[in-house]
């Protein structure tokens, strides 16, 4: 594992950490673990006596039977704590397994959830922080420099070390959900481009993208594309983004979670203004401090990436506004940077021009002034637009 040392460990882990530490060095002290560079292993050459010199001695030696069994069963408890002891001295070396999530959202005090994203690509590490699996492109240098720039330290999720798994990449964030109960939750892509121009260089027209494109839309492929039976990937990647309210106002509501209910997913045919807004309606459920508090935080995000030097230089494609609140709390950051790349030299970016090949604008700030209006106008005391939790997708049509 490798630590980023300036900022490891987090203060979340006050107390779960140097717990943890404390452990290794008494296991140590006992012969049970060796420490090297900080990371504890399980000791297998204990052989003899020496083995069980930890043991403390429960009871004389007699010949009552009552009190051997007694003997016993303590040893044996004494032994069954120190090895639950020693596995969780060992470094953090796995992201949680599916067993340990389903365990974890049984509990009534735990909230922790996936709203988005490819499975299995998050998974809870420490108290306040989550592993991300890297898949391509290379989000930890983006979060590093986004660290950099004070004005952007508090609009995104905090960074603090890279960790390589069993030949996978992790990097370790800051949970958003910590310190919220049972939030809910909305995640809202940005951009009218959300695909990277080096996804799209190959003209070749490929019949499986005709197929999704007719099974989404029958009526869609142009007379020439019918002909061919085929349409290229830049094709098929436009006509995707027109499904949604991407295309039209440069962002789209991904996915999002009420409180008590699973999250919601199938969201990508919201697509006028209209259903935005309805759906924007809904999620604020009538709160108009909460629409207000997140206009507010959607404002200053928006300001300090206009003044960004970092921002201006590269193009973020299919980054994410987090949108969280419960009785007490209104969170929003800026997330996922997997496709996030430096422009050429020469080139500054506004995030609002229509995109040309070639000139890398992706209109990630064109969708932040939509989205920010769009909420604007937003009803929030309106009765009507007011449904119960058992039906949170009853949207107008």
């Amino acid at each position: 594992m490798e630590a980023n040392s300036s900022g490891f460990p987090p203060e979340t882990y006050s107390t779960a950490f140097n717990l943890r530490n404390e452990i290794k060095q008494y296991l140590s002290s006992k012969g049970l673990v060796k420490l090297k560079n900080g990371v504890a292993k399980i000791t297998s050459n204990n052989k003899g006596s020496g083995k069980d010199s930890w043991r403390p001695t429960c009871c004389a030696s007699n010949n009552n039977n009552n009190n051997e069994k007694r003997c016993r069963r303590q040893q044996e408890e004494n032994s069954s704590l120190l090895k639950f002891l020693a596995l969780n001295a060992l470094e953090l070396s796995a992201p949680a397994s599916d067993v340990l999530l389903r365990s974890q959202q049984c509990s009534p005090t735990n909230n922790w959830f996936q709203l988005s994203g490819h499975p299995d690509s998050f998974a809870p590490a420490g108290p306040g922080t989550v592993w991300k699996k890297c898949s391509g492109g290379d989000e930890r240098t983006v979060y590093e420099a986004l660290g950099c720039e004070p004005a952007l330290r508090d609009i995104t999720p905090a960074y603090f070390r890279q960790v390589y798994y069993a030949g996978q990449t992790f990097i370790e964030l800051q949970d958003l959900l910590h310190g919220f109960r049972d939030p809910n939750v909305m995640d809202i892509k940005l951009g009218t481009r959300t695909f990277l121009e080096s996804e799209v260089q190959n003209t070749t027209a490929r019949k499986d993208l005709y197929l999704k494109m007719v099974a989404v839309d029958p009526e869609a492929p142009t007379e020439a594309e019918r002909n061919a039976q085929a349409v290229t990937k830049l094709r098929y990647m436009q006509f995707r983004e027109q499904q949604s309210s991407t295309c039209r106002l440069g962002f789209r509501i991904e996915a999002m979670k009420f409180r008590g209910s699973p999250p919601v997913t199938d969201l990508k045919r919201v697509k006028t203004t209209e259903q935005v807004s309805d759906t924007m309606s809904l999620f604020l459920n009538t709160r108009d401090d909460v629409k207000q508090r997140v206009v507010a935080r959607l404002n200053e995000i928006r300001s300090k990436l206009d003044q960004s030097h970092y921002f201006s230089k590269h193009e973020v494609v299919g980054s994410s506004i987090l949108i969280l609140y419960d009785d007490t709390k209104v969170g929003a950051w800026l997330i996922d940077f997997a496709k996030t790349r430096p422009v050429p030299d020469g080139i500054r970016l506004n995030h609002r021009t229509p995109w040309t090949p070639g000139n890398h604008e992706e209109g990630f700030l064109y969708g932040l002034d939509n989205l920010i209006r769009v909420l604007e106008d937003v009803k929030t005391s309106t009765p009507e637009n007011t449904v119960p939790a058992s039906n949170p997708l009853a949207l107008k049509s």
